[in-house]
């Protein structure tokens, strides 16, 4: 079973960047499509960024499109997400998400497990 665990969550300024780390125990997550979501208090959950089983395909959200990066580290088992140009909107938590069935899915329900979230606060 895998465990998904984020970090590197914190304050940034507005316009600045982060870089969010989910780190994968338990089992390989090389064949699983990996995704990012987000969630700000009252809304409901919204997808980001994901990642094909084999890197060869990444999609987007279109609101990040240009800003973010999700990227895998098969060695570290580790899925990354860089956010630069981070608007004061943007300060939901975010999650990440495996798909055993290995797409780069933009619907939650084509995901577990999913991590316990990281809190990112973008100050104006």
């Amino acid at each position: 079973q895998v465990q998904l665990a984020e970090s590197g969550g914190g304050l940034v300024q507005a316009g600045g960047s982060l870089r969010l780390s989910c780190a994968a125990s338990g089992r390989s997550i090389s064949l699983y499509g990996m995704g990012w979501f987000r969630q700000a208090p009252g809304k409901e959950r919204e997808f980001v960024t994901a990642i094909e089983w084999n890197n060869e395909n990444t999609y987007y959200a279109d609101s990040v499109k240009g800003r973010f990066t999700i990227s895998r580290d098969s060695a570290k088992n580790t899925v990354y997400l860089e956010m630069n140009s981070l608007k004061p909107a943007e300060t939901p938590v975010y999650y990440c998400a495996a798909n055993k069935w290995g797409s780069a899915s933009s619907s939650l329900q084509a995901y577990a497990p999913w991590g316990q979230g990281t809190q990112v606060t973008v100050s104006s």
